[in-house]
């Protein structure tokens, strides 16, 4: 089935499979897909993830928080930054209570300390943490012609 219809992936199928009446978890397909060699990604033709970071290593910046336990039992959270072509990591910030506006401040202070650097990053790569908000991605919008949102945006 996968092979007879390239763009479907593995919860398609399972579904296609549902609906001709054969019970099957999804995780199931995708066991069956793996052990046959067929990709279950709804994409099997373009490149895969690691082509495609390799290429654009240069232009990607990926952010996610640290959690550290202090000796006192206290938990901090740091937000790190890291340049994919160079691999120069930024310290965002750290806090005991990060929230969504405090993320966004340190989004636009990593945007200062970057100056003309920006102008490369185009990709910003993070988590679905709450703590990422709309505000987030759009912290450096109108700094050096980009934006790193990819939902509504365009660089």
């Amino acid at each position: 089935m996968a092979r007879e219809n390239p763009t479907w992936g593995h919860r398609r199928i399972q579904g296609e499979l549902a609906r001709l009446g054969y019970t099957i978890a999804a995780s199931t397909v995708w066991e069956i897909l793996h052990t046959a060699g067929i990709d279950p990604a709804p994409q099997r033709t373009g490149p895969s993830w690691r082509q495609f970071l390799a290429a654009q290593a240069h232009a990607i910046l990926a952010c996610d928080f640290l959690v550290v336990e202090t000796v006192l039992l206290k938990r901090l959270y740091v937000l790190i930054f890291i340049e994919h072509g160079t691999r120069r990591l930024h310290l965002g910030g750290v806090t005991a209570h990060p929230t969504g506006a405090w993320a966004v401040q340190q989004a636009r202070n990593l945007t200062m300390d970057l100056g003309d650097r920006l102008e490369t990053l185009r990709f910003l790569i993070h988590d679905r943490d709450p703590l990422f908000t709309a505000a987030f991605a759009h912290a450096n919008v109108g700094q050096a012609g980009s934006t790193w949102c990819g939902r509504c945006c365009t660089a």
